[in-house]
């Protein structure tokens, strides 16, 4: 059996026990296993991965590529969500607008990075996600108030001021972002994994080891999708994923000489699921409508949290059948050939709407006709 196919087969199957798991687990039970994965399992990982690389200011290039994946999305966003969301329905534009150009790597990509590609590549990872953060919890926010349409300037500036300053802590205060700081100032004076004492460089191994099943089970347990809205959410996701694969093939082919492993992380680190931060900007925003007693809000908050939920596991089976055909997807012309068919697909809904609006408008034509022709048959004969 093909040792991707069979990695894949093992991952699912995890899956599927946190499926299974779903009635025993309640919702609040899973804010804690997110906080386990997020502030122990993944820094764990994310340390000892970047521990074993060698800090080079080339590398600077996978924050930067990132941040312009980033804007290059928002850009296209712009357009490809006004042909699915109806010309009156801004809200939902807006949230769509903010949702989609983010990238959650951490729970929906690194996993299975780890498993398929190794420590080296989740390194590069945690470092590309650097110019993903700055994008998604400050651009976005930035973008998010100018939406909002503060009354007195001078009070936009406070608390734009005000927010940057708890943005800025509030990356400090995770602990992804310390670990990252950390594991950079050892590279920088010279020091790796085998320079810290035993025990210490031995707990931070134990507590990585957790890392992948932990997120495996934690993503078929929190696999909640509210049905009511699953074709237009399906549509504008698989709409961003089509997008994405035509801009990573355009990567790939402007650089022929690209190792395979470095093909397939350029094509599923842009696929990983919708950030949360979006989310807490649109909450934040509805606060202060709150205040203000707005009755018309600039976000949907409701339909954010379905877009949510359903792009976490999308993006995890999007990243898994590429890594299970990984033979494959290293040629341009597949993820080219991939992003065209997503594309078409996610049109499919929009054309066949128009089909049945030409046909009804047809079939009343030639009712009209008819009934015409038969009034003048009816003055012919009187």
């Amino acid at each position: 059996m093909n040792i991707a196919f069979q990695k894949t087969l093992e991952l699912l199957l995890i899956i599927g026990i946190g499926v299974f798991l779903q009635k025993k687990v309640a919702k609040s039970d899973l804010k804690g296993i997110k906080v386990l994965i997020l502030s122990v399992a993944l820094p764990a990982v994310i340390f000892v991965a970047l521990l074993k690389i060698k800090l080079e200011s080339s590398l600077l290039i996978f924050p930067i590529l990132a941040l312009s994946f980033n804007l290059l999305m928002l850009l296209a966003s712009k357009y490809y969500i006004s042909k699915t969301l109806p010309t009156k329905d801004n809200a939902r534009k807006r949230t769509m607008m903010l949702l989609l150009p983010s990238l959650a790597p951490g729970l929906s990509c690194f996993p299975f990075i780890v498993v398929y590609l190794g420590d080296d590549y989740l390194a590069l990872s945690a470092l590309a996600d650097v110019g993903n953060k700055i994008f998604v919890l400050i651009m976005l926010y930035m973008l998010a108030m100018h939406w909002y349409n503060i009354r007195s300037i001078k009070d936009a500036k406070t608390s734009m001021k005000n927010k940057l300053k708890g943005l800025v802590l509030s990356l400090l205060n995770e602990p992804i972002n310390l670990v990252m700081i950390i594991a950079l100032l050892l590279l920088a004076f010279g020091l790796n994994l085998s320079s810290l004492p035993d025990f210490l460089g031995n707990t931070i191994t134990s507590l990585s080891t957790i890392m992948a099943p932990l997120v495996l089970l934690f993503i078929g347990m929190a696999v909640r999708i509210n049905a009511s809205e699953f074709s237009l959410i399906l549509t504008l996701l698989a709409r961003r994923a089509g997008v994405t694969f035509l801009i990573s093939a355009v990567v790939v082919l402007a650089f022929p000489v690209l190792a395979s492993s470095m093909i397939l992380f350029i094509i599923v680190f842009p696929q990983s699921s919708c950030s949360f931060w979006p989310f807490a900007h649109m909450s934040a925003i509805a606060s202060l409508e709150d205040k203000d007693k707005q009755t018309k809000p600039t976000f949907d908050i409701d339909f954010a949290v379905n877009v949510l939920a359903c792009s976490l596991p999308f993006s995890t089976l999007l990243i898994i059948g590429v890594f299970s055909f990984s033979e494959l997807f290293v040629n341009p012309f597949t993820i080219l050939i991939s992003g065209v068919s997503l594309l078409a697909i996610s049109y499919t809904p929009t054309l066949l709407k128009v089909l049945k609006k030409v046909k009804s408008h047809s079939d009343n034509h030639i009712d009209a006709m008819s009934l015409n022709l038969e009034a003048q048959n009816n003055e012919n004969k009187d």
